[in-house]
């Protein structure tokens, strides 16, 4: 195997899961259980395993955290601003999803301490650059919406 020189960045998946509930959108948080953020709110995800998938990482960090199984996912953007972790450079992929009501029940486990759902316009402080990435992805769907694209 041939090592390169140059130092390789960490790769993450975080998941942005929305859930509508009596026309109130809600969005799903995991309080971390660990450091770094320890006790803060952030969206569910993390490292993605040495040879594996992208999006079975997004899923399998869902199931690990929350429990939820089954949600429909897709790739939404990436973020690797330097300094975006303090435990190196960071590079995450960001997914999306909306949860169906019936299908909502949330159950936190690994390193989640508490897995919850939030109204949007009453979220707690966000870990990371998480409030920065939720407007993003706020952005992009929107802008979907008016394109028609959705």
């Amino acid at each position: 195997m041939y090592n390169y020189p140059y130092p390789r960045p960490m790769v993450t998946t975080d998941i942005v899961l929305f859930r509508e509930s009596v026309k109130v959108m809600k969005l799903l948080l995991i309080e971390r259980a660990n450091e770094p953020f320890k006790g803060c709110w952030a969206f569910p995800g993390g490292f993605v395993d040495e040879n594996e998938d992208l999006e079975s990482a997004a899923h399998r960090e869902l199931q690990e955290e929350t429990g939820l199984t089954g949600m429909e996912l897709r790739q939404c953007c990436t973020v690797g601003t330097p300094g975006r972790d303090p435990r190196g450079h960071t590079i995450s992929v960001v997914y999306t999803g909306s949860c169906p009501l019936e299908h909502s029940e949330v159950t936190a486990a690994d390193d989640a301490a508490k897995a919850a759902w939030f109204p949007l316009d009453t979220l707690p402080k966000l870990a990371f650059d998480h409030a920065a990435i939720l407007a993003q992805v706020r952005s992009e769907l929107t802008q979907e919406k008016h394109d028609g694209t959705e």
